[in-house]
C-alpha cells in the first residue's frame, strides 16, 4: 500500500484542519450541486456489501452517478471474500476501481482491506466506527443551525456503539459539544482514545439523567438498541429483551421533549416503538429525513477528497 493514500476508517485518524475542511467541502456540495457532475467521469467506486444498506448503498450509488463516475454493487456473499483472504481480493480490486467502500462487520476486515488497497478505503459502517454517518450528522448540524456547527449541543441517548465512536472523534475539531447518556456500554465497543480527547477538550458529558440532558441540548440523537443484523434474528430474541428492559425508560417520546427544542436525530434504520415513539418520527422538531438526506452530499465530499477531485 502506497504511504501516500488517504483512507477514512474513522475521523480519529485525520488532521482536525482536515475534518474542518471536509465539512464545509460537503456543504458547498449540498448548495451547488451541479458544479461537480463532473468530477468523477472515467472513475469506478467499488461497493462492497457483507452488512444490509439502504442509505449507505444509494447515497454512494447516487452521488457518483451524479458526478459522472460509475459504481458496482457487490454483494459480499456472492463474491470470493467468502472464499480467499481480504487482501488478496483488495488487491484485485485496486487494479480495477479507483474507490472502494466497505460496509464490513469486523473492523479487523476492514483493517486489512486498507493495508492491502491500492486505492482509496471508506468504511461505510462497521462494528467500530460510522464516519460517512458522522458527516452527514455535523453537515446537517451545521445547515440547521445559523450560528454554524462550533457551539452546537449534541445529546446522543442510546447504546455506546460504532455511531457514538465517530460522533465522538468528529465532534473534537468542530467544537461540537456532546452529552451522551449510555446505559449500555461494553469496553470493546467504547473508543477510549477518541473519548479522553473529546472530554479533555471539555466537550464531553455522561450521565444517566436523560431529562436533564435533553433540557440542555440543541439536537438530541437516538439509535437502535441491537445491532440491525440482530434485530429480528430469533436466536437474539432473549438479547433484545434484556436491552428494551434497560433501555425503554430512554426511548425518545413527547413526555421526554416536552418543553425542550431540541431537534430530533436518527440515523436509520428506525425501529418505532424501541427507541423512539412512532408520533416523534414525524414530529415538526424532527429532522431525521434531512439527516438521511445529507448522506448524499457526505459521501460526494469523501469521495472527491480521497481522490483529490476538489
Amino acid at each position: 500500500m502506497s504511504a501516500d493514500i488517504k483512507h477514512l476508517i474513522d475521523w480519529k485518524y485525520w488532521d482536525d484542519g482536515e475534518i474542518v475542511e471536509i465539512l464545509d467541502l460537503a456543504r458547498r456540495v449540498k448548495h451547488y450541486r451541479w458544479e461537480y457532475q463532473g468530477r468523477m467521469q472515467g472513475n469506478t467506486l467499488v461497493m462492497i456489501f457483507q452488512k444490509t444498506s439502504t442509505r449507505t448503498r444509494v447515497s454512494f450509488e447516487a452521488g457518483m452517478t451524479e458526478m459522472g463516475g460509475h459504481a458496482i454493487n457487490l454483494d459480499w456473499m456472492a463474491t470470493n471474500f467468502t472464499l480467499s483472504k481480504v487482501r488478496f481480493e483488495t488487491r484485485y480490486l485496486g487494479r480495477n476501481a479507483a474507490i472502494i467502500m466497505a460496509r464490513l462487520k469486523d473492523n479487523r476486515d476492514l483493517l486489512e482491506m486498507e493495508r492491502a488497497s491500492t486505492v482509496p478505503v471508506i468504511n461505510g459502517c462497521c462494528n467500530l466506527y460510522h464516519p460517512c454517518q458522522a458527516l452527514a450528522d455535523v453537515l446537517t448540524i451545521a445547515e440547521d443551525r445559523p450560528e454554524g456547527v462550533e457551539g452546537a449541543r449534541l445529546t446522543y441517548i442510546g447504546v455506546y456503539n460504532n455511531v457514538v465512536n465517530s460522533l465522538v472523534s468528529i465532534a473534537a475539531p468542530l467544537g461540537v459539544h456532546l452529552t451522551l447518556v449510555c446505559p449500555i456500554r461494553e469496553p470493546a465497543s467504547v473508543d477510549e482514545e477518541s473519548r479522553k480527547k473529546l472530554l479533555d477538550r471539555g466537550l464531553l458529558t455522561e450521565t444517566l439523567d436523560a431529562g436533564e440532558a435533553v433540557a440542555e441540548a440543541d439536537y438530541v440523537y437516538t439509535d437502535t438498541w441491537l445491532d440491525m443484523e440482530l434485530f429480528n434474528d430469533p436466536d437474539y430474541a432473549a438479547e433484545k429483551e434484556k436491552r428494551s428492559g434497560i433501555m425503554m425508560p430512554y426511548q425518545i417520546t413527547a413526555s421526554l421533549l416536552a418543553g425542550s427544542r431540541a431537534k430530533i436525530m436518527h440515523d436509520m434504520p428506525i425501529h418505532p416503538g424501541y427507541e423512539i415513539a412512532e408520533d416523534m418520527i414525524e414530529h415538526e422538531q424532527s429532522i431525521i429525513y434531512d439527516q438521511a438526506e445529507n448522506r448524499l452530499d457526505a459521501q460526494k465530499a469523501i469521495m472527491m477528497r480521497l481522490l483529490n477531485r476538489l
